[in-house]
């Protein structure tokens, strides 16, 4: 079964893919499910960091693997949003378990953990911001004073881990390339995020410092260095999406127009990239030109997320223009009909799926960005100020 399941999905990218439908639902239930099974896997309310098609050369294993805080934490936002956007309340019941497990596993120092669970301990900043951003959606969501607790002592965390010149470089993942980590403005807009939700300077100071460092390195043409977790000279365009990202929020958040107007360059740049098929290059170099020939599907799903956004914080609609052609060429990657339930509706890392982002692999931070996408673009106006369309 296991090699009849890679050979029937090379083939279908071989011939261009899946069945898109022009109605987002399908897709979209579909990749939820996908996420409940990747909850359900792990006997804990954290999610399974991906499915292996063929056995994991760090894990060991085929299937599914090891829960993920850090992915997990991001999660929980998009699932209480597919919880209103499908009237589907246990998915409510999901995220409040994955957020309550989330407690669970942080570190004593209100760090999260790099890694999947069963890795070395090791605190990761990175990691830290992102199960923050789900902490303050449960809060949110529930008003229980223990995701506030939570939340503050991950952000005290980020605080005291941040350089006085507004770098952090300490409490960088023991997974990840140290010299290039200015995908944390995503870290620091989750920081942002909990200055104004718990009206503390501290956050918001800390939060400003590190987005402005970040965005005075943006080269003339739009270019964002040192954002990679392997090549700094080719970085993913996943880890370049992180940053725009961070820069777009955490500029709405702080109110600061020279955030947005720095990710705006970077954005466009992109958007410029998007081909007649909807796909970009899995690695950028920094002419914005095209560092590989695969696809990272993770990076288009969060691109799609942006446009959406940066419509929706600037007013100009011009942004969506790649969106309808982006998604459907994602749609076009979901295998929705696969027996193999750790496929079923999950998005892989690249396509075709030997490309080097998650080789052999459907990552559970992929669908959610995905499912994200399909969310927003349905419904725009109502996900543009609604707390969890803003955090996930």
């Amino acid at each position: 079964m296991t090699a009849r399941a890679v050979l029937g999905e090379l083939w279908h990218e071989r011939l261009g893919g899946f069945e898109a439908s022009p109605d987002h639902a399908p897709h979209l239930l579909a990749a939820l499910q996908w996420l409940c099974r990747a909850q359900d896997a792990t006997g804990t309310p954290g999610f399974a960091r991906g499915y292996s098609l063929v056995r994991h050369g760090q894990f060991g294993t085929r299937g599914w693997q090891p829960p993920y805080p850090e992915t997990t934490g991001y999660i929980i936002p998009t699932l209480f949003l597919a919880s209103r956007h499908l009237g589907w309340s246990g998915l409510a019941v999901r995220a409040i378990q994955a957020a309550r497990w989330e407690i669970e596993v942080q570190m004593p120092n209100g760090a999260v953990q790099g890694g999947v669970i069963g890795e070395p301990q090791t605190p990761a900043v990175f990691n830290t911001g992102q199960v923050l951003l789900g902490w303050l959606a449960a809060y949110d969501e529930t008003t229980q004073e223990e995701f506030a607790c939570a939340a503050r002592r991950a952000a005290d965390y980020l605080v005291s881990a941040l350089d006085p010149d507004g770098v952090w470089r300490r409490g960088n993942s023991m997974f990840a390339d140290r010299r290039a980590t200015n995908y944390n403005a995503r870290t620091a807009w989750a920081l942002a995020e909990a200055g104004a939700r718990f009206s503390e300077p501290r956050y918001t100071e800390a939060a400003a410092l590190a987005l402005r460092v970040i965005a005075g390195q943006q080269h003339e043409n739009g270019w964002l260095p040192a954002c990679c977790l392997t090549d700094p000279a080719q970085p993913l365009l996943h880890t370049v999406a992180y940053a725009i990202r961070g820069l777009l929020e955490g500029g709405r958040v702080l109110g600061d127009s020279s955030l947005i107007a720095a990710a705006s360059v970077a954005a466009g740049r992109i958007a410029e990239r998007v081909d007649e098929r909807g796909t970009l290059p899995g690695r950028l170099t920094a002419t914005w030109g095209p560092g590989a020939k695969w696809r990272c599907l993770t990076g288009e799903a969060q691109m799609a997320n942006i446009w959406i956004r940066l419509a929706a914080i600037t007013g100009e609609e011009s942004w969506v223009k790649p969106v309808p052609r982006v998604l459907r060429a994602l749609k076009a990657t979901q295998s929705r009909s696969a027996s193999d339930a750790g496929i079923r509706g999950g998005i892989k890392g690249s396509c075709p799926m030997t490309g080097e982002y998650g080789r052999f692999e459907v990552l559970n931070w992929a669908t959610k960005f995905f499912a994200d996408a399909l969310m927003r673009d349905e419904r725009p106006e109502e996900y543009a100020n609604d707390r969890c369309g803003v955090l996930a």
